[in-house]
């Protein structure tokens, strides 16, 4: 009997929950469609403009506060990384680049001098000068065109000038100037080039000799005065002034006569008529000594006086002296 009653209670229970769980399920699908009410809005109703398809869409933003009390949130600082550049590793990049620089234009074969290129020269050989400079194969930027100069001059002093031009990456150029001769000195059984500014040089070649003014000197003449404007020019071994007074006498040396340097009578020649006849050694005056000196050689030829010596290197008293 109990067993029966407990049976029906059981069944009655199962009954009761699927009834339950049926309404549950008609009253969710009741109010899941049942209309929603109307919305009214105080703002009047915009109709909005259908967008077009090419257009982007546009995103909107929303911005939210926080008011939290007590809370507070921290943002991670993020910090990048400041590359200063300091002066003292600035100075070491350019010392490091000029350090590269210098190793390279002291080791490159393209930077070390080649055979100087000279120009300008007449009798003095180019391999005479590049043996003088000695610059062959040397790096340019170690070489100075003053002292190429200096080294040039001193071993030439028949060079009136010289000049040195470097170019890079190996060129050395030279242009001289050599000095053209006019008077052959002749002293003690040597000879010598000398200019018209008094400077002696060693001769070379044979070149234009046959023009050059034959001078025979008994002694060593005064020296000229140094060139006030070329410091590297030579001391002239006669002094200008010499030179032009010699260059006014040469024309009137008698023929088979040579032109002599006395130190105490100055310039002069052997008449082949028997005397020896001098004009002194300075320039001035020297055509009016000449005329002066004609005109005592007529006079005393028409008196039938041959002297043995004739001086006129003082135009305002000459004189002359006989055979004793």
């Amino acid at each position: 009997m109990s067993e029966k009653s407990s049976s029906n209670r059981a069944e009655l229970v199962r009954l009761r929950r699927r009834e339950q769980s049926q309404k549950r399920v008609v009253k969710s699908s009741q109010q899941a469609t049942r209309p929603l009410p109307a919305i009214t809005s105080r703002k009047s109703i915009e109709r909005a403009a259908p967008r077009s398809a090419n257009k982007s869409k546009t995103r909107r933003r929303y911005q939210a506060a926080l008011s939290m009390p007590g809370i507070q949130i921290h943002m991670p600082a993020i910090t990048l990384p400041r590359f200063e550049v300091g002066w003292r590793l600035l100075s070491f990049f350019i010392s490091l680049l000029l350090g590269a620089a210098l190793y390279l234009a002291w080791t490159l074969p393209m930077f070390r001098a080649t055979a100087a290129q000279v120009t300008g020269y007449q009798r003095i050989q180019p391999d005479e000068i590049n043996a003088v400079l000695d610059s062959a194969g040397q790096p340019i930027f170690t070489l100075l065109p003053s002292d190429l100069e200096k080294r040039i001059r001193r071993n030439y002093p028949e060079l009136a000038s010289a000049k040195v031009t470097l170019s890079l990456p190996n060129v050395v150029s030279v242009n001289v100037v050599e000095r053209q001769p006019v008077i052959l000195w002749q002293q003690n059984g040597a000879y010598t080039w000398i200019d018209e500014n008094g400077v002696a040089f060693h001769p070379r070649g044979s070149q234009g000799a046959d023009k050059l003014i034959s001078v025979n000197a008994l002694a060593t003449p005064p020296p000229g005065q140094p060139s006030a404007d070329d410091a590297l020019a030579p001391t002239p071994y006669v002094s200008d002034d010499m030179v032009k007074a010699i260059q006014i006498l040469a024309p009137n040396v008698p023929s088979g006569s040579t032109l002599t340097f006395d130190p105490h009578n100055g310039l002069g020649w052997s008449d082949s008529r028997g005397w020896q006849a001098y004009f002194g050694s300075d320039a001035k005056d020297m055509t009016v000594r000449l005329r002066v000196y004609q005109t005592l050689v007529n006079s005393l030829l028409q008196r039938g006086i041959y002297p043995v010596f004739i001086s006129v290197q003082y135009p305002n008293a000459p004189y002359y002296r006989l055979s004793q």
